[in-house]
């Protein structure tokens, strides 16, 4: 596959600031993304967040949300678009520069503007990229919290296309852990793993499955199974 940019043509601008998501490069790739790229025809786009580690679908936590979603569906069944710090990234591109190449997490910043500026700006992505597959998908599910979920909530105001935002709110609210620096807890709880393994069984009109914990096994990315 060809780079989205070419190596010689790449910004020096440090890839590791709280300046990502105005990174010449990062616009750059997600203009590419929003005018030139052919997204699949799939049955069910699921759309979930960033990584720190690189490339996204290598990380603990997408594959925690892998297990889930294609123990449920088949893999030709599904696209996969991961959201956030990134940008839209379509997860067959998750290796290209710059996504593989940035390291500020979004999720830790605490600047106001630059949080109120991601926000903006990921939620008109967001909402571009849905009407640009408007017909590519049956199905759409987003699995955020935070700041993510805020951008895809407002996207939603722009662009008259459904998608199903989970965790569910109660779940959230159940979730909660108000002592800690990210309140909202882990995307990779069992709790909210059940919510995303609802929305997929109920898209694809499957019987509800149990996701759940094997006991006496270290917390890995091995370690869940569903039934």
């Amino acid at each position: 596959m060809e780079p989205i940019i070419p190596e010689a043509e790449r910004s020096p601008e440090p890839l590791d600031t709280d300046k990502i998501i105005y990174h010449p490069d990062m616009l750059r790739a997600n203009d590419w993304i929003l005018k030139e790229y052919e997204a699949p025809s799939k049955k069910l786009c699921v759309f979930v967040p960033c990584s720190k580690k690189k490339p996204y679908h290598e990380s603990p936590s997408h594959k925690k949300f892998d297990r889930v979603i294609f123990d449920i569906a088949k893999l030709e069944d599904v696209h996969i678009v991961t959201f956030g710090t990134c940008g839209i990234t379509p997860r067959e591109l998750d290796m290209q520069y710059p996504f593989m190449h940035y390291s500020f997490m979004m999720g830790k910043c605490n600047v106001v503007r630059i949080k109120r500026d991601f926000i903006k700006l990921e939620s008109e992505r967001i909402a571009a990229y849905l009407e640009k597959t408007r017909r590519n998908y049956i199905h759409r599910i987003a699995y955020c919290i935070g700041d993510f979920r805020t951008a895809m909530e407002k996207a939603l105001k722009i662009v008259d296309i459904q998608v199903n935002i989970v965790p569910r709110e109660t779940t959230i609210q159940k979730m909660l852990q108000p002592s800690k620096s990210f309140i909202f807890n882990s995307l990779s709880c069992k709790e909210y793993l059940q919510d995303l393994s609802d929305s997929i069984t109920h898209a694809l009109k499957l019987p509800r499955r149990t996701v759940g914990i094997k006991e006496n096994l270290l917390v890995d990315d091995t370690d869940w199974y569903i039934i």
